[in-house]
């Protein structure tokens, strides 16, 4: 069993605890639709956020509305870069898995498109 890395990122609207818990769960699922993945393939997470988001911890909401009480978390800021995209949420979902690097789906979604548009 290999262990990956699936990537992930959105935008919300504004800097509230509601739209930090919305981007979080819909992110969040999005990666585990997608790439079909149970809450028990994950080995961790790490999320990420531009500096304009700090009401509150995408990870609290990841345990709290998805159950991953048992899933290691942790919550960094990005750096900020000029003309970054603002109000941006990002993951990184590290998988235990047999899919090959080639199988796995990074998600993007909303503002947050603009990363990877090679997706």
């Amino acid at each position: 069993m290999q262990t990956r890395g699936i990537r992930g990122a959105t935008t919300l609207n504004s800097n509230s605890k509601e739209e930090i818990k919305t981007a979080t769960v819909e992110l969040v699922k999005e990666i585990m639709k997608t790439n079909s993945i149970q809450k028990e393939d994950i080995a961790f997470i790490i999320f990420t956020v531009t500096a304009d988001i700090n009401a509150d911890f995408p990870a609290k909401y990841a345990r709290l509305e998805l159950g991953f009480d048992t899933v290691p978390m942790m919550c960094y800021r990005e750096m900020e870069v000029q003309g970054s995209i603002p109000l941006c949420l990002r993951a990184l979902v590290t998988i235990n898995t047999e899919k090959t690097q080639k199988e796995i789906k990074h998600c993007y979604l909303k503002g947050a498109k603009a990363l990877r548009k090679d997706l």
